[in-house]
This record gives C-alpha cells, structure tokens and sequence, in this order.
C-alpha cells in the first residue's frame, strides 16, 4: 500500500456499526466520547500546577523555568484552535477528534520519560496540539450528533465534564507526585487516550467533506433504524471552492505578541535570559499586538474580527472572560506553593486546592438554580466577581492552613463559576447567529490566555516577594482585579438583523 492509498485509508471516516446507529439513545454515546476528551483536556490544565515543585527538583530549574511546561500547552493551544477548526472542515471532524486522542496519548508518554526540561516543554506542545483537534471539534460533534431537543442538555453534560476534569486535576496531581512521581502525571493520560480512540472510532457519527464544505452526517433523529446513507465526497475541482483562505498571519501575529509578552514575565520572574531581554520582548509584544490589529482589519476571515470586537457588550465581556480565568488559574499556583510553604502535604494541598475547580464547577453547573430567577446575567456576572473578591481577600488574610483557606476557595470558585458562564452568554448574544463560531473562538482565546496570564502573574509575585508575601500581594491584586471585573459588565447589545459584520467577510 502506497502513502497516497494509506492516507486516503486512514482519512476516510467509517460508520458507526449497524447496531449502534440503529438504536435511538445512540447519541447519548457520541456524548459520552465527546465528554471524554472535555474531561481529558481540563484534567491536563488543573493537575499541571501540584508538579511544579517536584519538576524544580528534579530538573534543578527555576520557577519561572518550569512554569513553561504549562505556557507551552497553553500557547500552542491559542495559536491552533481556529486553525485546526478551519483544517477540521476537510478532513472531517470524527477524524480529527480521533486523532487528537492519538496525538494526547502519544506525547503524555513521551513527556513521562523527558530527559531535561525543554523536551517536556517540546512533549507539552505536542500535548497541545492534540488537546486543539479534540477541543476545536468537540462543540460541533455534539451539535450534529443529538437532535435539537437534547442539545442544551448534551452541552450541559459537556460542561460538567470539563468541570470534574478541573476539580479532579489537583488532588490528583498531589495524590501521584506524593505516591508515585511526577511521571504518572502524563502517563495516566494514556488508557485514557487509548479509550477514547477506540470509543470515538465506534461511537461517534461519521462526517463528510464535499470541495472544503463539510457535510455531517444527518442529526440524530428519534427512533433511528440504521446508520444514513452518505455520498462519499468527490475529489475539489480547480476554481471549485471559495471558501477564504484561513488567516495565517493573524495566527502567528497572536503567537508571536503572547509569547513575547509571557517570555517577558518570565524573565521578570528568574529565567535564564539576559537582563534587557524585559527592555526588548515587551515593545515586540507590543508591535506585533499593533500588527495584528491592523491584519485583522483586512484580512478575509480573520482570527479576531474587528467588527465583532467592537460590538457593545463582545468588547468588555472578552475582557471580563480573560480576567475571569486569570482569576480562577492564579490560585491554583498558588494555593499549593503557599500550603506546601507552610508544612501541608503535597497530597493534603492538592485535595484543599480542588475546592476552588470543584465549587466552580458546581456553580457552572447547577449554581443559577439557587439564585433569584429574575435576576438577569449582568446582575449574576456582578454578584459572582463580587464573591470571588471576598473569596480571594480572605484567602490572603487568613492563616495558611488547609483548615483555613477551604472555605475561601470555595467562595471565590463559587463566584467565578457564576460569573463565567453568564458573561459567556451575554457575549453570544451580542454576536450575530451567523458569527457565532468566530465569537467561540474569540471566547476561547481569552480564557487561554487568561490562564496563561494567571499562571506568569502568579510567579512573577512569588519571584520578587517571596513565596508567602508574594503570593498574598497577588491575591489582594486579584480581588482588586475581581471588582474591575463586576464594573466592566455590560448588557449585551444584540446586532438587529444578519448581514454583514466589519471585518468578517463571508465570500
């Protein structure tokens, strides 16, 4: 078999089989895989923190060097989602999920045997890459998959999942650091990975390409019979499409102004690089943000649509989602460096730090049932920052104890996990239905970069105050922060009718 023939091979999607196509609560299965990789992915963000220590011992490296097992993820991960998003319309969405799977598992291994830290931080790009094809997928799986009456349940499902994912990553990661090793840490991905490639190969509905339009397999209807009939695509014809070219310089423009600004922050906070590093890395960042701006205005089918942007309410509420992952990330660094600083366990900090993802989760989840029912998102967005600044205050005034901080954690996890996602649906819904995918990603980035953000601040505080000083400014910094938050809320201001949006050109 020639590379043509194994590549067309390993790109062609296959049915589900007969059986399961064929039974009515199929979809719920495409649910089930689709929430695996969710909790795959938020597991790998939230138990990265409870390592840093041990990876600073091992490798005899800096805080501000080890942070970048997690920058790295997180950068790589910003850059790829649209792309691989644009890239998923081609080859079909179940195979890209699939091998997204392959790619997560194949660089957890590679990252427990990591010789020096930078092949880590190589292994955690990869990581990412892989982490982007399951998550730039996964919202359109589910959307295709189940019929329209069990959609808000499905994504409801999905949220949960990436919910108990995060909560569950830094008891986790105390557990297995304190148990066994840090290596565990990325080899546990792999039965899981293992499951979801055999998982998604039986269990998720095939999709089709058909000249770089991709044709779904039709929605799930109730009762099914058998697995729908689909024309297998035809190859594209010179001139066929007219579909934009993806936006490549403004992808390395992002990557570029948020790599310079984090290498900065790092360098700020101990990492090897020279003293006027800092003097030329934050006017590059600075530059390439200025140069993106202006290829976002021209460009066909830009990363960062400038008329999106400045639509009333998408503007502050990008803002607030950054600011609101800032918050949530910086205390699950910190949390375990002032703990583990004050004579807690490595496994006891990593269970207190899971209070501050679990109370999220709930309250993502579940929480809105316990508030007035008139209450409207720009009133829960205000009451939830409101919360986590009084979460975080004490959490920085009270005595560092596992005992002490649990019930500030749970109050500031609380509030965020009321703030998001109500400021989540005030920005789709100042979006116009026809944008709503470049408004995701528009969402996506700012809470990735949020986290990244969270995680160099963090370090950046401990570096120039100390371990407990520092990280007790930072806190009282974030409560701050959480205020600016609850005065940046707006109402969404819904663009009246579809038509065309500055800045997002649709042929």
């Amino acid at each position: 078999m020639n590379a043509t023939a194994l590549a067309t091979r390993l790109l062609t999607e296959r049915p589900r089989p007969r059986g399961i196509a064929g039974w009515r609560h199929a979809h719920w299965l495409a649910v089930g895989t689709v929430c695996l990789g969710a909790f795959l992915g938020q597991l790998d963000a939230s138990v990265i923190a409870l390592v840093f220590p041990a990876l600073g011992r091992h490798f005899d490296a800096g805080f501000a060097a080890v942070e970048w097992v997690a920058l790295a993820y997180l950068l790589v991960l910003v850059a790829l989602l649209a792309p691989i998003g644009w890239l998923s319309d081609l080859v079909g969405r179940k195979t890209m999920y699939i091998g997204g799977f392959a790619v997560f598992g194949l660089s957890s291994l590679g990252a427990g045997f990591a010789g020096s830290l930078w092949i880590l931080v190589g292994c955690r790009a990869v990581q990412a890459v892989g982490a982007a094809m399951m998550q730039a997928n996964s919202v359109a799986l589910v959307a295709r998959g189940v019929p329209e009456h069990a959609m808000r349940r499905a994504l409801g499902i999905q949220a949960a999942a990436q919910g108990l994912g995060l909560a569950l990553g830094p008891s986790l990661g105390g557990l297995l650091v304190e148990h066994a090793s840090w290596q565990w840490v990325f080899w546990v991905n792999v039965p899981i990975a293992v499951f979801g490639i055999v998982a998604g190969w039986y269990l998720l509905p095939r999709t089709r390409t058909r000249a770089s339009v991709a044709v779904p397999e039709p929605r799930a209807r109730e009762p099914r019979t058998r697995e729908p009939r689909t024309r297998e695509p035809r190859e594209p014809r010179a001139g066929d499409s007219r579909e934009p070219r993806f936006d490549l310089p403004g992808m390395l423009l992002l990557t570029g102004a948020t790599t310079a600004l984090l290498l900065a922050l790092s360098t700020a906070s101990g990492l090897p690089l020279p003293g006027w590093a800092v003097a030329v890395l934050l006017p590059a960042a600075a530059l390439l943000a200025l140069a993106l701006v202006r290829q976002e205005r021209r460009a066909a089918r830009p990363i960062l649509a400038p008329g999106l942007v400045n639509t009333p309410g998408v503007r502050s509420g990008l803002v607030v989602a950054l600011i609101g992952y800032l918050l949530l990330f910086c205390p699950l660094v910190l949390g375990p460096v002032l703990l583990t600083g004050a004579g807690v366990s490595t496994a006891a900090a990593g269970l207190v730090v899971t209070l501050l993802p679990a109370a999220f989760a709930v309250a993502a989840t579940v929480g809105g049932a316990l508030l007035p029912r008139g209450w409207s998102d720009v009133t829960r967005c205000r009451f939830g920052s409101g919360l986590a600044a009084v979460g975080l205050l004490l959490f920085a005034v009270l005595p560092v104890s596992g005992a002490a901080v649990a019930a500030p954690l749970l109050v500031a996890g609380y509030g965020l996990g009321l703030l998001l996602p109500a400021n989540n649906a005030l920005v789709m819904r100042a979006i116009p239905a026809e944008c709503s995918a470049v408004g995701g990603g528009m969402v996506n980035m700012a809470r990735s970069l949020g986290t990244a953000l969270g995680m160099a601040l963090s370090v950046l505080g401990v570096h120039l105050a100390g371990a407990a000083s520092g990280g007790r400014t930072v806190l009282v910094a974030l409560a701050a922060v959480a205020v600016a938050a609850a005065a940046l809320t707006r109402p969404a201001v819904p663009r009246p009718g579809p038509g065309p949006v500055e800045g997002l050109r649709t042929s």
